[in-house]
């Protein structure tokens, strides 16, 4: 398959992600929306390190394996990410019974 079809992919899924970033006001949707963007980040890791491999002349079983370790490590991180955020929006439920982001300003007095 061709590296176009997967760039193109990407391009439409962080596209998504930024649009879902701006326009919405629900925490928990923003975080999926930065979710989807790093997906599409971990798609184009993947397909770079196998087309960057494809082209050398050592075709083994390991090529490309490069993309998928940085795309593990991203995974792990995004996690710890999703967790810590979640738990700071059921907190902010919590106390306020609100996940809009733009109710975050009151508290900054």
């Amino acid at each position: 398959m061709p590296i176009n079809y997967y760039i193109f992919v990407a391009i439409a899924l962080f596209c998504i992600g930024v649009i879902g970033v701006l326009t919405r006001r629900n925490a928990i949707i923003i975080f999926m929306c930065v979710e989807l963007m790093l997906n599409a980040a971990n798609l184009l890791l993947v397909a770079f390190s196998k087309m960057h491999h494809a082209t050398g002349a050592a075709q083994n079983a390991n090529a490309g394996i490069e993309g998928q370790l940085f795309v593990f490590f991203i995974m792990v991180v995004a996690a710890a990410e999703v967790s810590v955020g979640l738990a700071i929006i059921v907190m902010l439920y919590r106390n306020t019974h609100s996940v809009d982001v733009n109710f975050l300003n009151r508290l900054k007095h």
